[in-house]
């Protein structure tokens, strides 16, 4: 999803500051000085300690030699394409530079400053974009770019979800649905704009039930009156564009348009996938969001009892057909940019992810290969919390819908950093 919550945090060094007290002794004339009294030995209370926080990234030394080159750090075919395959190269240029231009708001200045890793500086990753652009330009093959990467940079680890670098991915995409701008008998679901008075509205919050009902039709009953965008013939349908936080729209007129977030109420995220295994309806075990879809499809009813758990309600605005952007306000580009928690990670970064991926192989069929995949980390999400987990952009339209909806496994994330 398109996400656009930016949180900072500073990283406690795990060193305990000690200020001593200075007693100030007044020298009184013609009086004789006090007796000091004599105190029996008493045991020595335990000095309270600071939990030191671990570092969320980590360097870490990288092999040369590299024989099996499906288990090859940095090797990265994609760029250049396979036979009767483009390659993305120009895509991985544009996502760098949207990187690039990042780094120059003051966003990227603040976000900087109080960056956890006192050698990641913003003025080192930018000085790292550049050169890797100049060596993706002029390097010919995925072993000499990655020869080059391994020679210059410095990996710097994710710590990951266990402290040794296990990292959880899973996917997001941008929706292509039909819509239309006025309400009619078919297309009845709503998605809303943010409130202008939204920044007053006390909290907690209204709940998703209490602002689009149980049945998601509550319309001329709900606050929300007079705030409706677009209307949907589904309401898994809008459910999906909440979830994923944009879409590009198809309106019933013939024309076209684009939607991104706007804002959201203050809840946390609830996977409507867990809710179905809790109550028995799934297995959790392999569950992934085409089964989901294939269940409410078959189930239609069930939306009114599940959709309302995730309380937190997503606001839109029209965005007239650009591309969809992540958090850090510049586009996201299909599987060359990354969501991951920015209170940890270093935004605009270049990334290196190794993970299991599905890729289409005819006749409609998916089959996962071992990817290693030069990134640019570039959105966050609700849902994407600590080191451990990446969410990564698949891109638009129905494959890309089809493939991240069973992206998921362990894998590692790296970032790469010019040696200094």
């Amino acid at each position: 999803m398109i996400r656009k919550t930016l949180t900072l945090f500073s990283l406690s060094l795990g060193i305990a500051l000690v200020n001593p007290l200075w007693v100030a002794v007044a020298q009184v004339p013609n009086l004789l000085p006090l007796p000091v009294p004599i105190t029996p030995d008493l045991p020595s209370l335990p000095v309270p300690t600071i939990p030191e926080l671990t570092p969320p990234l980590k360097p870490i030394a990288i092999g040369t030699d590299c024989r099996l080159r499906q288990t090859c750090l940095g090797w990265d075919d994609q760029i250049w394409g396979q036979i009767g395959k483009t390659g993305d190269r120009n895509a991985l240029l544009a996502a760098i530079d949207n990187s690039l231009l990042y780094l120059t708001k003051s966003d990227a200045i603040a976000a900087y400053q109080n960056y956890p890793v006192k050698e990641i500086t913003l003025n080192r990753v930018r000085r790292s974009l550049v050169r890797f652009r100049q060596l993706v330009i002029s390097s010919k093959s995925a072993a000499q770019l990655q020869a080059s990467v391994r020679r210059e940079f410095v990996f710097y680890q994710s710590v990951g979800n266990d402290g040794k670098g296990t990292v959880k991915f899973t996917a997001y995409y941008e929706p292509v649905y039909t819509a239309s701008r006025v309400r009619t008998s078919i297309y009845k679901y709503p998605l809303y704009r943010l409130p202008p008075d939204f920044s007053q509205w006390p909290k907690p919050h209204p709940k998703r039930i209490d602002l689009e009902g149980k049945d998601g039709l509550q319309g001329n009953k709900s606050k929300l009156r007079g705030l409706e965008l677009l209307w949907f013939r589904d309401r898994f349908d809008a459910y999906m564009v909440h979830i994923q936080g944009s879409a590009q729209i198809k309106l019933t007129n013939g024309k076209t348009t684009s939607i991104g977030y706007a804002g959201g109420t203050d809840y946390p995220w609830t996977s409507i996938g867990k809710e179905l295994a809790k109550d028995g309806k799934l297995p959790l075990n392999g569950l992934t969001l085409p089964r989901m879809i294939a269940y409410f499809r078959r189930q239609p009813r069930e939306l009114n009892n599940y959709l309302p758990r995730w309380e937190r309600f997503i606001f839109f605005q029209e965005t007239g057909g650009t591309a969809a952007t992540g958090s850090i306000h510049v586009p996201v580009t299909a599987e060359r940019s990354i969501a991951t928690d920015k209170s940890l990670m270093p935004p605009g970064a270049l990334a290196l992810i190794y993970n299991s991926f599905p890729y289409p192989v005819g006749r409609g069929k998916l089959e996962n290969r071992t990817v290693s995949r030069f990134v640019l980390d570039q959105d966050t999400g609700s849902a994407i919390k600590g080191p451990g987990r990446v969410d990564y952009f698949m891109g638009s339209g129905k494959l890309a819908g089809d493939r991240a909806g069973i992206t998921g496994g362990n894998g590692s994330l790296y970032y790469l950093l010019l040696k200094e």
